[in-house]
């Protein structure tokens, strides 16, 4: 571990349950959506049954806008977010150059996922669009082409993509004129010459700027809703503090344009860059703002707020918020929950660790994280574990309930390991965590960094399941997995619960042995087809 704080940009997964008892205490987010690191320019993207947002990285204590990279956050609820890390560097591919890793957005066609990037060409003449593929939304990404796929040309910045209804791929871009260009099917060749807009006060609003045309900035965002295409830009408007947020509609995905008004008004880090999205029945805006200590005009942070369309599709005006939307389901504590599924933190960072996974750190006396709206249920918890490292001091994990200084339901004792990769599973009795809360995790010690954490969860006073013979980690099936998990709990000893050493247990002798082991071996291998007698 790092002997130093520093601004990281790494992840985790997520759980989360239905919303279906009770109210949680709290009900409304927090922006910034991310304390852990700062993330200029937000864009959204529904994959499956989770919301994305992929954003830059802003170098903590910059004093231009020096961008490191691109990172990947989701959400299931709105309101606890995963951080999926580091994605792409800035200067990852070849021909890119550092701290030039400005706006971007990533599209999934055909089962892999195109991430559209802002940089800088190495060799010259000035910014580029750039596209890198992958299979996961979180990376690895692949530089297949090895060169910009639009530019290089100083004012193509911002890209943003969309397949329209016709299956046809198209890009925007541009900065102080919008760009269009159609795309081939494979996302990653030009379909076409690049084209681009007359920028004119009916398409794009009136400017508040000498120099331009119309109040279209930088920053374009292509979405349809309903029967409606809509183009969201930063703009320049009025006497508005820095950048607007606007918008045109049009009949098609090219439009023609027809200037709308404004989303949001001003800017308090000057810039403004963000989207719209539809996911789960619900309309969200995203945006960057100043929001975090240390946060300014190159220090930038994603937010989100909740809106409704008007009746005749407009976008009503959308006020910058500290609450943010909803929560709409509640988290489930007795499913492993990764340590770095949040609300809110406060002095942690997040960082990669040695199983390729990530884990909380940096953690000091005070720090906590906060999970918004855990559904304990009627019955409650009985039990917490979590999965720890430490070659400092050791320390506890307070549980609270509500408030970092809210009642304690809990508090478990994390050992010193003998390394910052060395895990061990601690456990602690909880008692009064009932119905819905926000759930603190308070870590308390002495006066350097205390541990890591990788991983969390509760057992409810409900009776445990009953594990199939042999599946320890209780997927239906008996394979390699189980065999590590079951190597693991032997060597540390220490099993998730008590059902998964249960099925750890295949001759059922009372214990976990290397005869056990053996089995698994055999039956992995195809030697032996059944059970051990008993």
């Amino acid at each position: 571990m790092k002997q130093k704080k520093i601004i990281a940009c790494l992840t985790a997964m997520l759980s989360v349950g239905c919303m279906t008892t009770g109210t949680p205490v709290s009900v409304h987010a927090q922006n910034p959506i991310v304390q852990t690191s700062f993330t200029p320019d937000p864009a959204p993207v529904v994959f499956g049954d989770e919301l994305y947002v992929f954003s830059g990285c802003d170098r903590d204590g910059a004093s231009y806008y020096e961008m490191t990279g691109w990172q990947c956050f989701s959400t299931k609820d709105m309101q606890n977010w995963t951080d999926h890390g580091m994605i792409l560097k800035d200067d990852e591919f070849k021909w890119c150059n550092a701290k030039d890793a400005w706006a971007s957005q990533c599209i999934e066609r055909n089962g892999k996922y195109y991430f559209y990037f802002t940089t800088t060409n190495k060799s010259g003449g000035g910014r580029a669009i750039g596209v890198g593929v992958a299979d996961r939304p979180e990376g690895p990404y692949e530089d297949v082409l090895g060169k910009p796929l639009c530019g290089p040309n100083w004012w193509y910045i911002d890209p943003t993509v969309m397949i329209d209804d016709d299956g046809q791929a198209w890009l925007f871009f541009g900065n102080p004129t919008l760009y269009y260009v159609k795309l081939k099917e494979d996302m990653v060749t030009l379909d076409g010459p690049v084209q681009e807009y007359r920028m004119t006060a009916e398409a794009f609003g009136p400017c508040s700027k000498q120099d331009r045309s119309s109040a279209y900035g930088e920053g374009p965002w292509i979405y349809k809703h309903g029967n409606l295409y809509y183009m969201v830009y930063a703009a320049f408007v009025g006497n508005d503090t820095g950048e607007s947020m606007a918008y045109a509609t049009g009949p098609t995905v090219t439009g023609p344009w027809t200037y709308r008004g404004q989303i949001q008004k001003g800017s308090n880090c000057f810039t403004i860059h963000g989207g719209i999205i539809d996911y789960k029945d619900h309309s969200y805006y995203f945006y960057h703002m100043n929001g975090l200590p240390g946060g300014g005009v190159f220090t930038r942070s994603a937010a989100c707020e909740e809106f409704t369309y008007n009746p005749d599709g407009t976008i009503p005006l959308i006020e910058s918020t500290k609450s943010g939307p909803k929560q709409i389901e509640f988290v489930d504590p007795y499913v492993r929950q990764e340590a770095e599924m949040m609300s809110w933190s406060s002095g942690i960072k997040t960082e990669k660790i040695d199983a390729g996974t990530l884990a909380i750190g940096f953690i000091e006396n005070g720090d906590y994280v906060k999970v918004s709206g855990v559904d304990f249920g009627d019955e409650g918890a009985k039990e917490f574990i979590a999965s720890t490292s430490s070659n400092g001091q050791g320390g506890k994990i307070e549980l609270h309930l509500d408030a970092v200084d809210g009642p304690v339901v809990g508090a478990a004792t994390v050992p010193v390991t003998g390394g910052w990769q060395e895990w061990e599973t601690v456990r602690c009795n909880v008692s009064g965590a009932k119905g819905v809360h926000d759930l603190y995790l308070r870590f308390s010690g002495g006066d350097s960094y205390l541990f890591n954490v990788d991983w969390w969860k509760f057992i409810g006073t409900e009776p445990e399941p009953e594990f199939l013979r042999g599946d320890v980690n209780n997927d239906g099936a008996i394979d390699c997995t189980d065999l590590t998990l079951a190597k693991q709990g032997l060597l540390k000893d220490s099993f998730l619960s008590n059902p998964a050493k249960k099925a750890a247990d295949v001759d059922r002798d009372g214990t976990v042995a290397l005869s056990d082991l053996n089995w698994y071996t055999a039956f992995l291998t195809g030697a032996v087809t059944d059970y051990p007698a008993q």
